[in-house]
């Protein structure tokens, strides 16, 4: 087991999953544990501002109980060189987590990850310096995001003002773009799973698994659907995959992407680079 002694706690009550006890149930976990955490549960807007000041205490251990997006906040500041985190679920999809943890309770995986974890370097994705450690999505579907979090948040008619905005820019925009210095291509989208969360790759591949979606029309959009609730996107007809450390993406103008959940605007040139190193884990062994 790591050596802990240090440790800051930031929790996301605001999140709507992570009930108003976790901060008393994490100190006490790490007080059974013999280790004395400073707890912070910010408001949403102090989120970010919480997380600096824990990565500025130069903790032995960063607990994020928070979304995926919180986590891929967190991982940005820690760096590979900054305090280990261990992103336990508190979010809607908890993708990461669920990868490192399986899908436990954060009680549960924090109390297993404590008694029997490792540190473990973490690879994914960079793009103009944001970093994403389970998917980015590049393209018009990105520009649901907006429309989903003010739905998220109760505000029905921002959603339904900024989804008919990103429904009249649906199908407008295709990117241009090429993987690993291979042929230009065209696509509505284009979406990079990180190897942790990736179905087609091995945890321990030096590459993101990309894949462009050729939707033409509201059919390619219906079959898209339609598979990903059958369990897998991936075998619809204008869903094309590959392996790729690199990849290139031009747009007549700037490009909406969701980093790990996350709304981004990038440039109209940008490039996509898988990371070997980005950040390390307290994770628990496989067979656990």
């Amino acid at each position: 087991m790591t050596r802990i002694s240090r440790v800051e706690v930031v929790a996301n009550i605001a999140s709507g999953s992570v009930n108003d006890d976790a901060p008393e149930d994490a100190a006490k976990i790490f007080a059974d544990f013999g280790v004395q955490a400073h707890v912070c549960a910010p408001e949403t807007q102090d989120l970010e501002a919480c997380l600096r000041r824990a990565v500025d205490a130069a903790p032995d251990l960063l607990v994020v109980i928070a979304g995926d997006g919180t986590a891929r906040a967190a991982a940005e500041m820690c760096g590979p060189q900054g305090p280990m985190i261990a992103p336990l679920p508190g979010g809607t999809m908890n993708m990461l987590p669920h990868a490192i943890y399986g899908p436990r309770s954060w009680q549960d995986a924090l109390t297993i990850a404590l008694h029997q974890g490792g540190e473990r370097m973490l690879g994914g994705g960079e793009v103009e310096g944001h970093k994403f450690l389970v998917a980015a999505i590049l393209g018009s579907p990105a520009l649901w995001a907006p429309a989903r979090e003010a739905a998220r948040y109760g505000n029905k008619k921002l959603a339904f003002i900024r989804a008919r905005r990103a429904m009249r820019r649906a199908f407008s925009g295709r990117l241009r773009y090429n993987l690993d210095a291979g042929p230009r291509e065209k696509a509505e989208a284009l979406v990079f799973m990180c190897p942790v969360t990736s179905r087609a790759l091995a945890e321990e591949e030096q590459a993101l698994e990309a894949a462009a979606l050729d939707i033409k029309g509201a059919r390619d959009a219906f079959e898209l659907g339609f598979h990903a609730l059958k369990g897998d996107w991936r075998d619809a007809p204008a869903v094309e995959t590959q392996r790729c450390q690199v990849a290139r993406i031009w747009a007549a103008q700037g490009v909406p992407a969701i980093l790990d959940g996350e709304s981004v605007q990038l440039k109209s040139l940008a490039e996509v680079v898988y990371k070997p190193d980005l950040v390390r884990v307290l994770a628990i062994p496989k067979d656990v």
